[in-house]
């Protein structure tokens, strides 16, 4: 089968195409012939050995998977060679085919094709328990969302309203709000003039209740001193390249919370309600209540191409890789 490998740590230029063996299924575990890929922006530092997890080289990266059940292990319940699933996994989904633990993986609803299931989970699911688990953010609230026209962003954006927040899309462009707004933010500020602050004061006099950053850099400061008592910023990631260094001071006058949110974390260390989370998700997805954006979709060969995009900013949503047919 095929592969995009990372042999050697660096840009994306240096993945290759290469013929790999199909992987056996151990035990309890599924071997799924991949079909859709979600290109996420870890992945952007895990081939350069930037990333909290590496994979030993050489290694594909991808996470996000959807696809048909190839080979069952022994001793795993409630999969079916032929059965269409998707799954996290920790690499190798820039693949034709991953093996996955089967207790990570779900059935795919029948109303959800194979690029909208690989593009709603990392993302949506990190915006759920973003908002949900860490925030609790609640109908009323207001919730900023930095970088919102990005994958991570624009779940963050869907969520936020369907929870019932008034949701305000930060983004460095204005066709990149516009997309925003289309997808439903009530609120747009473009922030590439570099004062968040000034222009947020203006939509929102009183200040926000809930900072979603995935962004960092010189902006995290100015959100965060743009929340209300009380209020709480979510580290979600460092887009920018740079982490900030914040005053703690901050969050002793405002009374506010600073709240990290690591997805990997929270999938190893609370497995059972990452997945009750994902079932509700999915249901949703099946429902039409959310709705993944996927701006550009890319065969297996083109990974360098969605990355180098992703590196760019040329993105809005999600972009996918596809491998064979729906």
């Amino acid at each position: 089968m095929k592969a995009m490998l990372c042999r050697v740590y660096g840009p994306p230029e240096q993945l290759e195409v290469a013929e790999i063996p199909l992987p056996a299924p151990a035990a309890g575990e599924i071997t799924l012939g991949v079909r859709a890929c979600a290109v996420n922006f870890p992945d952007t530092l895990v081939i350069q050995g930037k990333y909290q997890y590496q994979p030993p080289l050489p290694f594909a990266p991808g996470t996000d998977v959807a696809g048909v059940v190839l080979a069952v292990g022994a001793g795993v319940e409630g999969f079916a060679v032929g059965d269409r699933a998707l799954a996290l996994v920790p690499a190798g989904g820039y693949a034709e085919a991953v093996a996955c633990d089967a207790r990570t993986a779900l059935r795919i609803p029948d109303s959800v094709d194979f690029v909208s299931a690989a593009a709603f989970q990392m993302t949506y699911d990190t915006a759920y328990h973003a908002l949900v688990d860490r925030a609790r953010l609640t109908a009323g609230e207001t919730l900023l969302v930095l970088g919102a026209s990005g994958g991570v962003g624009m779940a963050a954006l869907e969520l936020g309203k369907l929870l019932g927040a008034r949701v305000i899309a930060a983004a460095s462009s204005a066709d990149k709000l516009e997309v925003c707004r289309a997808h439903g933010a009530d609120e747009g500020i473009d922030y590439s003039g570099g004062d968040l602050r000034a222009s947020l004061k203006a939509v929102a006099p009183g200040g926000v209740d809930v900072v979603y950053d995935p962004v960092g850099g010189a902006l995290s400061e100015q959100a965060l001193r743009s929340l209300r008592w009380g209020g709480r910023h979510l580290v979600i990631g460092f887009a920018a390249g740079d982490i900030p260094r914040i005053p703690l001071n901050l969050p002793l006058l405002k009374g506010c919370s600073i709240v990290g949110v690591f997805y990997g974390g929270f999938i190893a260390n609370e497995p059972a309600h990452n997945l009750e989370n994902k079932r509700r998700l999915l249901e949703w997805l099946a429902e039409g209540k959310i709705h993944p954006f996927v701006s550009q979709t890319y065969p297996l060969e083109r990974a360098a191409d969605a990355l180098n995009d992703l590196l760019a900013r040329r993105a809005t949503g999600k972009l996918v890789l596809v491998m064979g047919e729906e």
